[in-house]
């Protein structure tokens, strides 16, 4: 029987001097679940968020993906394993064209002949059809931050990690980009790391609420 949580982390901690940034955090996030994690600033979101995508190494403490410890890994062989990441601030190639980019994701992980219809089927699923042959560089914001999530629609990845996947968007993207995500998670468990609550408030299944490094509630 397949591990009923896909993502776990057990007492992760991240010190930075004398400062913990994010201490003995205990996290699980199951199969098809969306999980939203909050908390004011300096709550630790960030520095939680970048362990669980490699691109901090934790102090102590273990992170398990899909019954793997990835807690030494790189942030390639994380994603090659199957971890979408998206960071806050769109991650694109500005002079290439959206199918460009997208394809660029697709054959990290698939081969040619598989990647083209990944392709399509992302670029309708992300509302980017029409602008599948312009210049990433030539979108408005909110069009590069469906850009950069369609790269990691892209990879099929078996979980997707979103750090304030609306920062900068108008009112009408965000709730694209709400409607989107809640469509996403039927086939693929979230977690969005976000401090917008009227976002929040449309997506919310389950919240973890951080405070000073530590699991508030």
């Amino acid at each position: 029987m397949a591990n009923e949580y896909i993502l776990e982390t057990h007492q992760l901690t991240k010190r930075f001097g004398g400062v913990h940034a994010v201490e003995d955090v205990d996290f699980r996030l199951r199969q098809g679940e969306l999980r939203c994690v909050i908390g004011p600033n300096g709550a630790g979101k960030s520095t939680f968020f970048k362990m669980l995508t490699a691109q901090l190494k934790p102090s102590t403490g273990h992170i398990t993906f899909d019954g793997q410890d990835i807690s030494g890994l790189q942030r390639h062989a994380v994603s090659r394993m199957g971890i979408g990441i998206k960071n806050q601030v769109p991650d694109v190639f500005d002079g290439i064209s959206t199918r460009e980019n997208l394809w660029a994701a697709a054959r990290f992980r698939h081969d040619a002949q598989h990647a083209e219809p990944i392709i399509d089927k992302v670029l309708s699923q992300m509302n980017l059809a029409g602008v599948a042959d312009n210049l990433v560089g030539e979108l408005s914001h909110g069009q590069r931050q469906w850009v950069e999530f369609g790269m990691v629609m892209s990879l099929e990845p078996k979980i997707i990690l979103l750090d304030e996947p609306t920062a900068g968007m108008t009112v009408e993207e965000t709730n694209l980009t709400a409607d989107l995500i809640l469509e996403i998670n039927k086939t693929t468990p979230i977690v969005v790391v976000e401090h917008d609550m009227q976002f929040i408030r449309k997506i919310a299944d389950i919240v973890t609420v951080l405070h000073q490094g530590k699991v508030l509630a």
